[in-house]
């Protein structure tokens, strides 16, 4: 009895060795890439692809490979499938019915784990083929003595083996039988043994993990039961159980040390395998399993990972590098690969990547060249996101990063960067060189080469390549340098700008006189006939003596009178049948449905000239049916939507009261008084001044204020009577006594203030008039706003087809300030944002119109009334001056240097290039206004210029509004895009889990965790897990913050200085990034690690 219990046992250790068997494998897990060992069936019925079908079937180990198991009780009544099956193959030699051969049919298939779809083929073969396929089966079966091993040795004695809680070799040598019997049995076996197997032993590893004795053999078991695990996972169905378990993860994370590095091996590779096959549950689970073994050791989460990487063992550094990249790789939020990447890099794996690239390993090269490219990838698409940051407003980011930081362990750190930008030194120019050195200094710290944070630990001087700046800093001077230059050439060209029009003028006026005397030439030879030879040629000296020396050109021929009135035709909404200067009839539009209107302000063919702008215009050039169909569409009729108006109440004016000024004796003491009080100069000095005309120490307020309230001339006269009660008399008629020696007081002084005002009157005249002259120039000569006028002129007409305003010749230019008002059907664009888009698509050369009028600004502010009123006064001056200088008496005082004549003939001059300068303003812009139609009569200069302004700075606005409505626009397109993209990558990595659960030997599908390690370790799991993105050339120049910056294209078109990039500013900011980069730094400050990224980032997610 005893001896047939050991033999069941698997102690008979003689058992005879049956012929054609070969010796078993070993038992251990196979290597990757390593076949498994196949049985081949010796079925001579059976045909060629039926041998295919079963060219594989696992061969249990033999008894000897099975460690006996010491004291196993038999266990009765214990039956199971498994156990079904054996015992229904006992009763072989019975006859089979045809339904228990199908029966057993459908149970070996079962029992061979095949699936559907090789399942069909089988069950569409014959009857007889069918029974010989089950008899080979069990026959070859029972051959190798699985069944009677399997019966003896069954998932419920191995179960009631391990409820003993057995620590020592008995445990070891149980796990190992088991490890054996979970990888040579067949699924059912597994099943059954893993229903209430899997918890035991996990309660056995929980038992081992947490018990205090660190004895060799309990390493040993610890082991063993990883192995088991293993052995059980390498079946779908043990996989499922294994991640369906809630402690497993926590007891393998626990289960990490690095001091036994076989068992951390198939540690790790178990979670790596789990990580890229799971839910997106399991990879939080996963960390969620490290960061409380981390937490409970008091150690970081990823520590025991970083460990295995410094071990001799090349075996655990494949497998931990594994896990980095499962871990990596897995997440579909770029800010949380970042996170996990940079946590890894923290806990020293940037110390430890340079050594492992050392270490020669066809493997572990593979696992390290997975981790740059992702690497990559995540850096490249980071800068991708970067580039849509368009904030340009400093009030707006301010906003954004308080946002970010307040209520967090951030914001203390941000109040104290803030603080120190305070105490930068208030210099101008010190002040910017400090920024741009701060500016470097926080780009290179928060965007790396690499995309990784820096060593947080590190305390001493930060590495930072300020090379580039130290260059810009060396090039500062000179840049000084060719500024200064460029001023200074600046205000030469503007002398000899100045020259030219005054020169300008002088030869206009030169010619009007040459003309003039040309015409009374004509004139006295047609009333006195032809001259004497003599007489002809000294006429003809004198003119030449009186013009310059070089030869002027010929009088142009004059102008032909306007044509007359054309009467009531010029009324009538069909075009005059005689039309003047060949202008031809416009073209009549007729749109198939009713547009709105522009009300421009219309110009007939009797108000234009021959060289008038609208009859040379041809705007028929523009006209297009896509232009014209796209206008028709945007700008249809349709039901007018009632816009609230705001009430404006009328301002009151109120007048202050002016009190009469009573010219009294106590009233021009009491003046007098005041303004002594203010000027404490001794009144001999004051009179000295005047005499001597000292414009050191007189100034213009002085002068003026003597002016005012200086008694007259009859007073002072009076007051000289009591120069000899000097002493007695009051202060202010003291001063009046010794004004009163002053001989012509009052004229002396309005010349002097004359003088003293003339210059600063030259420098604000001429600027003025030289500003509306070259504005005259600028807006005759741009070609691009006749082009524009053109295209003005053929949307209008069509628009206005079929009203008394269609077919236009031309329209005053003051109806394009109404582009603006006319709104689309929508409601959504105006027809001046309609011209801009169109502009912008089809006729770019339109656009550089507003760089033309660089002198408009300046000449809309300039009344040329007042200028015309100022140089008038100063001529009436110049000529008071002239008459008083004729009647001055000659001086008695010895002191009295009253001698301004030489300034009399100098200011002169100036005036008289002043009314030339003036004149020919006059003629430029009398003929720019000639030029485009614009009735003098009812149009001011000043007007004009307005209309042109205001127009020229709408468009601009609209130029801007459109650009940021296409970036807008674009970022929701590629927001949308991304969000397809991510929800299309996730579904792709979702049937990748699949595919790699299918990726096994073409017969045998028990092998799921050696096919997932194999995946693991060629890096074929790792393959297309996400989209690549095309490497730019040179990613750290597009990262330099000194390379180029934004016009913000601020941040860059504008650029975005803070982060270092130079993009186009675009007004538009990538909130994602900044949400990720604050999240990375709201993990590494605190808080914990098994927190939920979603609530880590969930106030950031608001305020973006």
């Amino acid at each position: 009895m005893e001896r047939q219990r050991a033999r069941a046992l698997g102690r008979d250790s003689k058992a005879p060795r049956r012929k054609g068997l070969s010796p078993a494998p070993p038992s251990g897990p196979h290597e990757p890439g390593e076949k498994r060992p196949k049985l081949h069936l010796n079925i001579r019925t059976l045909t060629d692809d039926m041998l295919d079908k079963f060219a594989s079937i696992r061969i249990p180990g033999s008894k000897k490979e099975r460690p006996p198991l010491p004291n196993l009780k038999h266990l009765s009544g214990s039956s199971d499938h498994s156990s079904a099956f054996s015992e229904t193959r006992e009763n072989i030699p019975k006859p089979l019915s045809e339904n228990e051969v199908l029966k057993l049919f459908e149970n070996m298939m079962e029992d061979m784990n095949l699936n559907e779809d090789k399942k069909a083929p089988l069950r569409e073969k014959d009857f007889s083929i069918k029974k010989e396929m089950v008899m080979q089966y069990i026959n070859t079966a029972s051959k190798t003595g699985s069944l009677r091993s399997s019966r003896q040795i069954s998932p419920q004695e191995f179960i009631h083996e391990l409820k003993m809680g057995y620590t020592d070799d008995r445990l070891f040598t149980y796990l190992e039988s088991l490890r054996v019997s979970l990888t040579s049995n067949p699924v059912s076996w597994v099943q059954s043994f893993g229903h209430e197997g899997l918890g035991l032993l996990l309660d056995i590893l929980e038992k081992l993990i947490n018990g205090q004795i660190q004895e060799r053999v309990v390493k040993k078991s610890q082991h063993k039961v990883i192995q088991c695990l293993k052995a059980l996972m390498n079946t779908q169905y043990g996989l499922e159980r294994i991640m369906s378990e809630e402690r497993s993860l926590s007891l393998l994370a626990k289960a990490m040390d690095p001091k036994q590095p076989s068992m951390m091996a198939d540690v790790v590779k178990l979670l790596s395998a789990m990580c890229i096959v799971g839910e997106e549950s399991i990879l939080e689970e996963v960390l969620e399993a490290l960061t409380s073994a981390g937490e409970e050791r008091k150690i970081d989460r990823f520590f025991p990972i970083v460990e295995g990487l410094r071990h001799n063992s090349v075996q655990l550094q494949v497998a931990c590098m594994q896990l980095i990249n499962a871990l990596v790789t897995s997440p579909d939020d770029l800010d949380f690969r970042l996170h996990i990447r940079n946590e890894f890099m923290r806990c020293g794996l940037k110390e430890i990547l340079p050594n492992l690239k050392c270490i020669k390993n066809d493997v572990l090269d593979i696992q390290l060249k997975v981790f740059e490219e992702h690497k990559e990838e995540d850096l490249i698409e980071l800068s991708h996101r970067l580039e849509d940051i368009r904030r340009t407003e400093a009030s707006d980011v301010y906003n954004l990063v308080w946002d970010t930081v307040k209520q967090t362990r951030a914001e203390g750190y941000f109040l104290s960067i803030l603080q120190h930008l305070l105490l930068i030194r208030n210099d101008h120019f010190i002040r910017q060189q400090y920024f741009k050195l701060i500016d470097e200094c926080v780009s290179q710290i928060v965007l790396h080469r690499d995309g990784m944070d820096p060593d947080f630990t590190y305390r001493k001087r930060l590495d930072l390549d300020l090379s580039q700046f130290v260059d810009v800093c060396i090039d500062q001077g000179k840049l000084e340098e060719y500024e200064e230059k460029a001023s200074e050439l600046c205000q030469k060209f503007e002398k000899e700008f100045t020259d030219h029009q005054e020169t300008q003028a002088q030869l206009q006026k030169k010619e009007a006189k040459i003309n003039e005397l040309q015409a009374e030439l004509q004139a006295f030879k047609s009333q006195f006939g032809a001259l004497p030879p003599g007489t002809t040629i000294c006429l003809q000296s004198s003119v030449e003596g009186e013009t310059s020396p070089s030869a002027l050109p010929p009088a142009p021929p004059a102008l032909l009178p306007p044509p007359p009135p054309l009467g009531f035709l010029s009324g009538q909404s069909f075009p005059p049948l005689n039309l003047p200067f060949g202008l031809k009839p416009k073209k009549e539009f007729k749109p198939e449905i009713s547009m709105r209107r522009l009300n421009w302000l219309k110009i007939g063919p009797n108000e234009m000239s021959e060289n008038c702008f609208w009859v040379k215009v041809n705007e028929n050039k523009y006209e297009n049916t896509d232009l014209l169909c796209k206008l028709e569409n945007t700008f249809c009729c349709q039901q007018k939507v009632k816009m609230n108006t705001n009430d404006f109440e009328e301002k009151k004016v109120i007048k202050k009261r002016i009190k009469e000024l009573k010219f009294l004796d106590p009233k021009i003491a009491q003046n007098l008084s005041i303004f002594l009080s203010s000027f404490r100069v001794p009144y001999e000095e004051i009179k000295m001044m005047i005499l001597e005309v000292d414009e050191t120490q007189l100034s213009e307020s002085l002068i003026q204020n003597l002016l005012k309230h200086l008694p007259d001339e009859e007073q002072l006269n009076s007051l000289s009577q009591f120069k000899s009660d000097y002493n007695n008399l009051c202060e202010p008629e003291q001063f009046a006594v010794k004004m009163s020696n002053v001989k012509r007081l009052r004229p002396r002084l309005s010349a002097i203030l004359f003088k003293l005002q003339f210059e600063e009157q030259v420098n604000t005249i001429k600027p003025d008039i030289m500003a509306v002259s070259t504005a005259c120039e600028e807006i005759k000569k741009s070609k691009s706003f006749s082009k524009l006028l053109e295209l003005v002129l053929l949307m209008g007409n069509y628009m206005n087809a079929g009203s008394r305003n269609a077919q236009t010749f031309g329209f005053d230019l003051s109806s394009l300030c109404k582009l603006k008002d006319i709104k689309s059907a929508d409601q959504k664009t105006t027809l001046l944002h309609f011209l801009v888009d169109i502009c912008e698509e089809k006729y770019p050369d339109i656009l550089p119109f507003v760089d033309d009028f660089a002198h408009l600004d300046k000449a809309c502010r300039v009344s040329v009334e007042v200028l015309e009123k100022n140089l008038k006064q100063m001529g009436r001056q110049l000529q008071q001056l002239e008459k008083n200088l004729e009647t001055f008496p000659p001086p008695e005082d010895l002191h009295d240097k009253f001698v301004i004549k030489i300034f009399v003939s100098s200011a002169n001059e100036q005036y008289a290039n002043l009314s030339e300068l003036l004149d020919n303003m006059t003629q430029l812009y009398q003929s720019v206004m000639a030029y485009y139609a614009v009735d003098m009569k009812k149009v001011s200069v000043e007007d004009f210029f307005n209309d042109l302004n205001n127009f020229r700075t709408t468009f601009m606005q609209a130029l801007k509004e459109n650009i940021k409505k296409r970036e807008a626009a674009e970022n929701d397109k590629r927001a949308r895009i991304a969000k397809e993209r991510a929800e299309q990558e996730r579904l792709q990595r979702q049937l990748e889990k699949k595919r790699l659960l299918e990726m096994k030997t073409e017969a045998d599908e028990t092998g799921v965790m050696d096919s997932l390690l194999e995946a693991l370790q060629s890096g074929a799991a790792f393959r297309d897990r996400r989209k690549r993105t095309p490497k730019p050339k040179d990613i750290r120049q597009s990262l330099s913050p000194m390379s180029q910056r934004p016009v913000l294209k601020v941040c860059n078109h504008d650029t975005y200085s803070g982060c270092g990039f130079a993009f186009p500013v675009h007004n538009t900011f990538c909130n994602t990034t900044l949400h990720g980069l604050t999240e990375c730094l709201i993990y590494n400050h605190g808080i914990p690690h098994s927190i939920d990224r979603d609530q880590g980032t969930q106030f950031i997610a608001r305020q973006v």
